[in-house]
């Protein structure tokens, strides 16, 4: 059948998405329906829901603690589901910032910060991320102090990392809610860092 003028000829890892999804919605593994709202709980992502994680883990000590120590069952707790992959929480000090990278594609903790953006899919940030972390850091404007190690933490298929940003000066007393105003994607991918709010 002949394409519409309106329609464009798909790729082919498209052209396998469609045969495939098509193929378990005939084998009753799932319905057409069931993938239409997989697809529309996905677009709900986004980095609110990790921010509000961080919140909680700034405002409550025994909440983080159980984020560093189970990152999917301290979610979970939550009431965020993580699926089939383990999440890994780590702390950035100030002896310590973590950044994460997904070497191999672009894999990345969409549950809580939906989809990941343009430039951590990159061919560049992946490759040089690891190999020269600060330079990387230096062009988000972020300056890592030479006696802060920087490590850098490689998402995986069934493994996600999340870096729990320090939390400023000055929010000492907030609400949870104004808390994870502050946080941003970028921190808790750890590019950047969450400015204290007086300056």
């Amino acid at each position: 059948m002949p394409l519409n003028s309106n329609e464009s000829i798909l790729d082919h890892y498209q052209a396998m998405e469609l045969a495939v999804s098509q193929l378990l919605i005939e084998k009753g593994y799932f319905t057409e329906s069931d993938m239409f709202a997989e697809i529309e709980a996905m677009a709900k992502r986004t980095s609110e829901i990790g921010a509000k994680v961080v919140a909680r883990a700034w405002a409550n000590e025994e909440f983080r603690e159980a984020l560093l120590v189970d990152g999917t069952e301290a979610c979970e707790s939550i009431g965020i589901v993580m699926g089939p992959t383990r999440l890994m929480v780590v702390e950035s000090t100030e002896k310590v910032h973590n950044v994460i990278v997904c070497t191999l594609c672009s894999c990345f903790p969409r549950m809580l910060m939906g989809v990941p953006p343009d430039w951590y899919k990159s061919e560049s940030y992946r490759s040089r991320v690891v190999r020269e972390p600060r330079k990387v850091l230096a062009e988000f404007g972020t300056k890592v102090s030479l006696n802060t190690d920087v490590r850098v933490h490689d998402n995986t298929a069934d493994m996600r990392y999340l870096v729990l940003p320090k939390r400023p000066v000055g929010t000492e007393g907030w609400s949870e809610e104004k808390l994870s105003a502050l946080v941003t994607r970028d921190s808790m991918i750890g590019v950047r860092v969450i400015d204290n709010p007086a300056s």
